[in-house]
């Protein structure tokens, strides 16, 4: 099991998911956190697909070459997973595993709509939580996951919030 989640666990998956908190929101900060994320796919040659979300509204999408249809899928699902539970996929994963129980059984949540892998990340806002999320879908989901901390962490650092 933990070849698939990197070696992950739900304890510093909960820091990173602190760490990587914004002061604000706005939907220009969105749409500029799905460039970064498709300069990052551009530059890096990935076949990813990348959504940014206020909510459950889509203000950010880019399908790059290389990816498929089959990654909007994999976004949506991802999607109501964060807008389920305000915390990323892989943290859910991660803490299923740990809690050796079936996600989906356990919060009455339909797998065919709703996805725990990674690369579905909260953008949560001091005192507010998740008003956000940024998707992506193509890589393995470690990749897509960490493809997402790297987006974040470099919006962060330049808005000068990196703590």
């Amino acid at each position: 099991m933990a070849t698939t989640t990197g070696g992950f666990s739900s304890e510093g998956l909960a820091l990173e998911a602190r760490t990587l908190e914004l002061e604000s929101l706005s939907h220009k900060d969105a749409i500029e956190i799905g460039e970064i994320a498709m300069d990052f796919g551009f530059q890096r040659g990935l076949g990813i697909a990348v959504e940014v979300r206020l909510k459950e509204w889509i203000v950010f999408h880019a399908s790059l070459p290389g990816s498929t249809p089959e990654n909007d899928s994999w976004i949506a699902r991802k999607a109501r997973v964060v807008l389920a539970t305000g915390n990323s996929t892989m943290y859910e994963r991660v803490l299923a595993e740990e809690q050796g129980i079936d996600w989906y059984a356990a919060k009455g949540l339909p797998e065919e709509t709703h996805a725990i892998h990674g690369g579905g990340l909260p953008l949560n806002v001091k005192g507010m939580g998740c008003v956000g999320i940024l998707l992506i879908s193509g890589l393995p989901q470690v990749q897509d996951h960490l493809l997402g901390v790297d987006v974040l962490t470099e919006f962060l650092a330049r808005k000068g919030e990196l703590q």
